[in-house]
């Protein structure tokens, strides 16, 4: 199936991947500078790479050091092909090593916060200080540069803790400029773009919605579309892109999987007749769904099962639409990184990216594939989307039952549903909304003893979990105040039937995960 890249872009910056746990961050960082970027495999051909015509290469970080065997490492030639070039970390070391520079293991590995200080003129420090704090993370490091490249800094632990050949525009920091624990990594990074590569940052929600309705009209032809919508941003920007793009080509379908928030259902249908005044199909498959649904426990086969249907659902309706043969979907950049690529691994394969039957019968168009997260937003934003849908909470594919930890019945759901909503009404009370990019109520599989009302009980527990994050790449639990806490305890064992216990998940990502399952 196509994979929807836009194919019109002014300014292309390539990310070669070689495994960094932040490969994701530097992308998110380039894109902020108003740069479009996207990470591909380290061994991709130089041929490849040449005819996409980038303006700039970044070597990413990774696990590996140059002397391993199998170390991964890309075709020497790309440095030859007077396009910038900018390694960080292992990209750096790997550069120095490719062209001749002496790479040694470190006799002390630095991780973390350092001081670094600049030594020679470099336009990558345009602007900023000469004594910086950077952060580390490396054990083999650069003791002497390739041949015509300069020292531009170091910290008490690498002598090459940057260095640049001029001429050439080849650019190596030791340091992770993209991390925020690299307060100023953002300068690093504009100032690589902006000052050595001459762009001047065309990317844009505006510049995204044009090439996106080209590339949609170019894909679709006078074909017909199906989108799923659920109410969530990530549907909803695909839907009305789409509608921007093709007009009455598109008709949105609505399965209600009974998987849904309280009176979820309800607001979507509102919204797509008052708002959008597209075409929309509601289809109640509740029954369907938890038929297939039952006995399941394992997240993965929830996952699958979930998909499978929710394709099933949308070719039993698309083919009654006369001449639809594609299906409009909200798959997002994290979705993808984390349903598996060349250079990571499954964590959870996502309805619409890992969880699709080779056998469907639609052709999928993703239009937002490439975007993150707050990207997304932005683009909705543009598109005139209501607010309060453009700032909606992230909601999962798979809904309520990749929050239910076990079996998926309707007794189970009702309990969640209400829990849920009571969350999400404290946290709105206290403001807190905006600020978090997800807060939510997890149905656990334990029960415990309680008493209320002088009786004992033995109930169900709801797990809190509310986050912050920027790009859903990471993200650090949120420190709710504990009056708030408290509001939603007391409140969800007041008011939801058969829970006697509240607790509240405190764990980031990684090692954990946005979703329980």
């Amino acid at each position: 199936m196509p994979e929807n890249k836009p194919s019109s872009i002014e300014e292309l910056v390539l990310i070669l991947d070689f495994g960094a746990q932040y490969t994701q961050l530097i992308a998110r960082r380039v894109r902020e500078c108003h740069v479009y970027c996207e990470i591909i495999p380290f061994d991709t051909p130089v041929t490849e790479i040449t005819a996409r015509a980038p303006k700039a290469i970044i070597l990413s970080g990774g696990p590996s050091s140059v002397y391993d065997d199998g170390a991964p490492r890309c075709d020497q030639a790309i440095y030859d092909r007077g396009v910038p070039i900018l390694g960080i970390c292992y990209g750096t070391q790997l550069m120095a090593y490719q062209l001749g520079g002496k790479v040694t293991p470190g006799q002390e590995k630095e991780f973390g916060r350092t001081d670094l200080v600049v030594v020679d003129h470099s336009s990558l420090f345009a602007g900023l200080d000469r004594d910086l704090v950077c952060w580390m993370s490396h054990g083999d490091l650069v003791e002497t540069p390739p041949p015509g490249f300069v020292t531009t800094a170091r910290t008490a632990g690498t002598p090459v803790a940057t260095m640049e050949n001029r001429a050439r525009k080849l650019f190596g920091v030791q340091f992770h400029p993209e991390v925020v624990h690299t307060p100023w990594g953002a300068e690093i990074l504009r100032n690589f773009l902006y000052r050595e590569c001459g762009l001047v940052g065309l990317w844009t929600a505006a510049s995204f919605i044009d090439s996106a309705v080209r590339e949609i009209r170019a894909q679709v032809g006078d074909g017909k579309v199906v989108c799923g919508v659920s109410g969530g941003i990530d549907s909803a920007c695909v839907a009305a892109l789409l509608h921007k793009a093709i007009g009455d080509q598109l008709t949105c379908i609505f399965v209600n999987h009974g998987l849904l928030r309280l009176n979820e259902a309800e607001k979507v249908r509102e919204t797509f007749a008052n708002h959008f005044k597209i075409k929309l199909v509601y289809v109640d498959a509740e029954d369907r769904f938890l038929a297939r649904l039952a006995g399941v426990t394992d997240p993965e086969t929830k996952r699958k099962i979930i998909g499978e249907e929710f394709v099933r659902v949308f070719e039993e309706h698309a083919s009654q639409i006369e001449g639809a043969r594609f299906l409009g979907q909200g798959t997002l950049y994290p979705d993808v990184i984390e349903s598996g690529t060349k250079n990571a691994a499954v964590i959870k394969s996502h309805h619409n990216v890992g969880g699709l039957p080779e056998d469907m019968n639609l052709e999928v168009v993703e239009p937002v594939r490439w975007l993150f997260k707050d990207e997304v937003r932005a683009v909705a934003a543009e598109l005139g989307l209501p607010e309060d849908m453009v700032w909606r909470q992230p909601f999962p594919g798979p809904g309520l039952a990749i929050r239910i930890v076990g079996e998926v019945t309707r007794e189970r759901l009702d309990t969640l549903r209400h829990a849920d909503d009571i969350v999400v009404q404290e946290i709105k009370r206290a403001g807190l909304y905006r600020e978090l990019w997800m807060g939510f109520a997890i149905l656990a599989p334990i029960r415990s003893v309680g008493v209320m009302g002088d009786q004992r009980t033995y109930d169900d527990t709801i797990v809190v979990r509310a986050i912050t994050s920027q790009d859903a790449m990471t993200a650090d639990w949120a420190k709710l105040p504990y009056e708030v806490l408290e509001r939603i305890s007391n409140r969800v064992i007041n008011e939801v039937p058969g829970v006697n216990r509240v607790v509240y998940d405190i764990s980031s990502k990684p090692p954990a995960t946005m979703e329980w399952e």
